[in-house]
């Protein structure tokens, strides 16, 4: 299994990813072991999808990273789900 996910960052920015180990990949998060989230910390997790394969994770992934704040904001609140987006 795979998993998207989304972090809120401390400046309340919104980092976008995926990876086959979510917990190992929030350790390295919280550790400063990312560029962008290093210079954001604290960051927490915010959204997750799950996918057979790391493929169709980073495909969904390149689609989040186009979304809008506002529209990645829906999805985070549940008013919009993956199967209702393309």
């Amino acid at each position: 299994m795979s998993t998207v996910y989304i972090l809120e960052c401390s400046d309340g920015s919104y980092y976008v990813g995926s990876t086959t180990n979510l917990k190992l990949r929030l350790q390295e998060h919280s550790e400063g072991k990312s560029s962008y989230t290093s210079a954001h910390l604290p960051v927490k997790l915010v959204y997750t999808e799950e996918y057979e394969s790391l493929t169709e994770a980073r495909h969904r992934e390149m689609q989040l990273h186009k979304w809008s704040r506002a529209k990645k904001e829906k999805l985070i609140n549940g008013i919009w789900s993956k199967q209702s987006l393309p």
